[in-house]
């Protein structure tokens, strides 16, 4: 999705389109490969001169995720990320340094399949390989991957 994109749909949702907004989505639209968390984006944000809070941050990823603008990644033991990928794809998680990059899957069983066969609607899905990237498995991270580890 463009930013201008993003701009049509808070407005197709009824939502302001604010400075601080605007500082959101200009932010994830840069640093859309690397699935940003909300401290990320923060930072990144006020690293560019845009007056905003952390708190404030917060709130409109998560009213963006709210609104089915962006997706939110929850782990356990991480924080949260965010994409803004709508494709359906994998996200394959580097247990060594923390990136998350998207591999494009095609769909082995339809939406409508599911409903047909189970009675069952999907809402949204979330596909997660956990392993180490190339770069940690050539050394470039001090977390190495252990034998036998998936």
């Amino acid at each position: 999705m463009t930013r201008e994109g993003m701009i049509e749909s808070l407005r197709e949702k009824g939502l302001k389109v604010t400075s601080q907004r605007l500082a959101v989505i200009d932010i994830l639209m840069e640093q859309r490969v690397l699935h940003p968390s909300a401290a990320r984006v923060f930072a990144a944000a006020t690293g560019r001169g845009y007056r905003l809070s952390l708190s404030t941050v917060y709130a409109t990823l998560h009213e963006f995720s709210r609104h089915g603008l962006i997706k939110t990644l929850e782990f356990d033991q991480r924080e949260n990320r965010y994409e803004m990928n709508p494709e359906e794809h994998i996200n394959l998680i580097c247990e060594g340094c923390g990136r998350i990059s998207d591999y494009p899957v095609s769909r082995a069983v339809s939406e409508e399949t599911l409903l047909a066969d189970r009675g069952f609607r999907v809402r949204r899905t979330r596909m997660e390989y956990y392993g180490f990237c190339r770069g940690c498995l050539r050394g470039g991270s001090s977390r190495k991957p252990r034998a036998g580890k998936t």
